[in-house]
């Protein structure tokens, strides 16, 4: 559109609002009516190419959009909603499929969640998994993933000397991998290798005495233990290896080496990188601590580095260490959620809400998805007078003919 077609059209109509591709032109906007250019082919042109200069044969190929009070088709309004328009049945508990229609609580082992207007039942995964073995909607998910029946998927059933057993990760299944053996004994439950467990040495209950080695001499940092199935071999204290090769020699160093120095870091050579250190992590093992722009933070409930844990952050948006290691920003409440920027904790709504009177104790209080007086923000007021509703946050609108054509007589 040429400046002089804008201006003629402005003259012709100026109480109405020029909308293309989703972006208004001029200024002097009537509440009660938008004009949508015609554009099928997306083009970005607000006329026809062959228009020409012919303003009025422009104002003929706009259309005028009105208030509305009709729900799109995603869209009801039910006896119990809020605002017009404020329940999707694809998605609303509540209202799933029909107005009224709630999904069933929570039932041995599941939950109803609503997914495309159907109430659809999910089995739990934690903490224990859960089961729908007989297919049987009415008892929930009737069967445990880690019973001797159903060990990990339905049918698989362990026989007594094999039993359903957490393999490592969640891994359920019948009996050890591995060439391992299950024990029950106290000191060794669970899977053990008897070719190495010093507490299960060749069997469940064989123990291994860490100061007999049968008339062999105790060496630093080392006892004895189980290796190859058998009783009395040197092995090397928690903390320590031997790096260079001379156990079980004469004569020999022990178990020479601390494996937390930051050039053996878990093991013999593993160097760190220069302004590293060997730390604990999570679970307590050792690793290199930490990469540029991370921080490592860590606890521990003794002397280091037993009983210590700890990971790479990074200060400037970790919620549980946000500016420093131990300041947590909190969990969320609501529909408001805590977030750490640039090392502050600060909050942010949900969507589909905000928090409209300033006050961060009642939450984000407001649904700016359906609200008519905060639509898609705060203080967005849509037409009252025509009974406009908010859908997504946006006032809805409705071509002027079809709501005049629709209007009472």
């Amino acid at each position: 559109m040429t400046v002089r077609q804008l201006s003629l059209l402005r003259r012709l109509a100026p109480a109405l609002c020029l909308v293309a591709g989703g972006s208004i032109i001029g200024t002097a906007c009537d509440s009660d009516r938008v004009v949508l250019a015609d554009d099928p082919k997306g083009s970005g042109q607000f006329v026809s190419p062959d228009a020409g200069d012919d303003a009025y044969s422009m104002v003929n190929e706009l259309t005028s959009y009105c208030p509305s009070n009709q729900c799109p088709a995603d869209r009801v309004t039910c006896p119990g909603s809020r605002f017009p328009c404020d329940v999707n049945l694809a998605v609303d508990q509540q209202n799933c499929g029909a107005c009224g229609h709630a999904c069933p609580s929570h039932t041995r082992g599941s939950e109803f969640v609503c997914v495309d207007g159907t109430c659809q039942m999910v089995c739990q995964l934690s903490p224990t998994k859960y089961l729908d073995c007989d297919g049987e909607v009415d008892n929930g998910c009737e069967a445990n993933s880690e019973s001797n029946d159903n060990c990990g998927v339905c049918g698989n059933k362990c026989d007594p000397d094999k039993p359903c057993i957490d393999r490592g990760g969640g891994d359920w299944g019948c009996g050890c991998l591995d060439h391992k053996i299950y024990c029950t004994t106290y000191e060794a439950f669970g899977c053990n290798d008897p070719q190495v467990a010093d507490k299960a040495c060749n069997g469940c209950g064989n123990i291994c005495d860490p100061a007999d080695g049968g008339g062999k001499e105790p060496l630093p940092n080392a006892y004895f233990g189980c290796v190859g199935a058998e009783c009395g071999h040197y092995k090397c204290e928690k903390n320590f290896a031997d790096c260079d090769g001379d156990l079980g020699n004469t004569p020999s160093n022990g178990c020479e080496t601390f494996i937390w120095d930051e050039q053996n870091c878990g093991g013999c050579g593993i160097a760190c990188a220069p302004g590293q250190k060997c730390q604990p992590d999570i679970y307590g093992n050792a690793f290199c601590a930490c990469p540029p722009g991370a921080t490592y933070c860590g606890t521990c409930y003794g002397a280091w580095p037993d009983g210590c844990t700890g990971q790479c952050v990074d200060l400037n948006s970790d919620v549980y260490n946000c500016g420093a290691c131990g300041v947590g920003c909190g969990f969320a409440n609501g529909n408001i959620t805590a977030v750490c920027e640039y090392g502050s904790c600060s909050y942010r709504c949900q969507a589909g809400t905000a928090n409209c009177n300033g006050n961060i104790e009642d939450y984000c209080e407001v649904n700016i998805d359906s609200d008519p007086l905060n639509c898609g923000a705060c203080g967005n007021v849509c037409d009252a007078v025509a009974g406009q509703a908010c859908v997504h946050g946006r006032c809805a609108v409705e071509p002027c003919e079809e709501r005049e054509a629709g209007a009472p007589q």
